[in-house]
């Protein structure tokens, strides 16, 4: 076996350097390797403006017990539920993430913690699935008594049609990358005898939104979405005359 080094990864493998009759194996068949077997490792990536919004967004109130801290809250959450209706998120499209009280405590040194009263918190999240409207969809939430706000991610709703743009292009690059080996070694590209997939990445691109002024004449808390980029890469093995 004979390693060459360029700038893409590959390996060569000369056929007289194999036993007689060597064999590749893909997908499950054993196909004879004749000829050189050149292995490229490419990646191919899409870029492409997302087209969802999730919202992570909620209420959090005090009080002097716990049940009064939950009775306000659920009071201002259901006012954001419904803000987030009327402002066009669907009903399927609004989850809860978190829901917790908790006791608020005073310290003196040398003495117990005293408590002081509780803190409600209940948090949803809310896929905004026409993007342009996400600020408009915030400060509706905030209008109606939502005071916490955890940011926005944006992601494709569909992402497998990246996905496929990115591994076409890795697929070309792979090969474009074996005909430039072919002609450097005076040979040509046969045919493909495997293709394994080294896996795909679109993450969501996360916005950090930490204050909102309610204003109903301001104008919508802007965003901007940007464009996310999805990677694929492949290793692919051709064999060359």
């Amino acid at each position: 076996m004979q390693m060459m080094k360029a700038a893409a990864a590959f390996a060569v493998l000369a056929a007289a350097a194999l036993p007689p009759a060597a064999q590749a194996q893909t997908q499950g068949q054993l196909v004879l390797a004749e000829g050189t077997l050149l292995s490229v490792s490419a990646e191919g990536k899409s870029e492409a403006r997302p087209d969802l919004a999730t919202i992570n967004l909620g209420v959090t109130t005090e009080g002097q017990t716990a049940a009064a801290a939950v009775a306000e809250n659920a009071r201002r959450m259901n006012a954001l539920i419904q803000a987030l209706r009327r402002a066009g998120v669907a009903e399927r499209d609004i989850q809860t993430a978190n829901v917790s009280v908790y006791p608020q405590q005073q310290y003196v040194e040398g003495q117990q913690p005293r408590i002081t009263g509780y803190q409600a918190n209940n948090t949803v999240t809310a896929k905004v699935r026409n993007i342009n409207n996400t600020g408009r969809v915030i400060d509706a939430a905030v209008g109606a008594g939502g005071n916490t706000v955890n940011g926005v991610s944006f992601s494709h709703a569909d992402p497998d049609a990246q996905l496929d743009i990115a591994r076409r292009a890795a697929i070309a690059e792979a090969r474009r990358r074996a005909e430039l080996y072919a002609n450097a070694l005076g040979m040509r590209v046969n045919r493909i005898v495997s293709v394994s997939e080294g896996g795909g990445y679109a993450p969501p691109m996360p916005v950090a939104l930490e204050r909102f002024a309610a204003a109903q004449d301001a104008a919508p808390t802007p965003i901007s979405p940007g464009e996310i980029e999805t990677r694929v890469s492949v290793n692919v093995t051709f064999e060359l005359r």
